[in-house]
């Protein structure tokens, strides 16, 4: 990747934000990029708002920041009217369909509505929905490969709940693979 890719995620506390963006942070690292990974939520956690900045770039990062997103993932309504006015032109914008009923009104921007939460149903990845959120991210910009991606989630995946590893690897390939 050539230029630096600058992504907010956002959601409610609960919802795997800052999660999903470790695996993104992560991914960058194992591909040798300089990163940032800078985590916001409201003092009510679970519930409340949840972002998450990540920058991926090839050149050191003066600020992780993200005010101009080049991608936007947004799992909730208020999520995405907060930050959908910031994400820069030529950007792509992913919404998880099934909590986010919008039409796009800006036509500058690669707009994705994935329906996650239920695709996670529906295949037993129930609190997978911002893994594949994550997968359609890689499949709409390959902001690194499979083989680092699925690194990062056993990284990010904590030593107690190893055996959810695979889940979410497999999440990551049903985000990738939809259209």
């Amino acid at each position: 990747m050539d230029k630096p890719l600058n992504i907010m995620l956002a959601g409610f506390g609960g919802q795997g934000i800052l999660f999903a963006g470790k695996i993104v942070a992560y991914a960058g690292l194992i591909d040798g990029r300089e990163i940032s990974w800078l985590p916001s939520y409201g003092p009510e956690m679970r519930g409340g708002t949840a972002n998450c900045s990540v920058c991926l770039s090839d050149e050191p990062i003066g600020s992780p920041l993200v005010t101009e997103p080049d991608a936007l993932i947004a799992m909730n309504l208020p999520s995405y009217e907060k930050f959908i006015d910031t994400v820069r032109p030529g950007g792509v914008v992913i919404v998880d369909a099934t909590m986010v009923n919008v039409t796009p009104t800006r036509s500058d921007l690669r707009f994705f509505a994935v329906p996650a939460t239920q695709l996670a149903e529906e295949n037993e990845l129930k609190g997978l929905a911002n893994v594949i959120l994550v997968g359609k991210l890689q499949g709409a910009t390959a902001f690194s490969n499979r083989q680092s991606l699925e690194t990062a989630i056993d990284k990010s995946v904590s030593a107690k709940r190893q055996d959810l590893a695979e889940a979410n690897k497999r999440a990551l390939v049903l985000g990738e693979m939809t259209v």
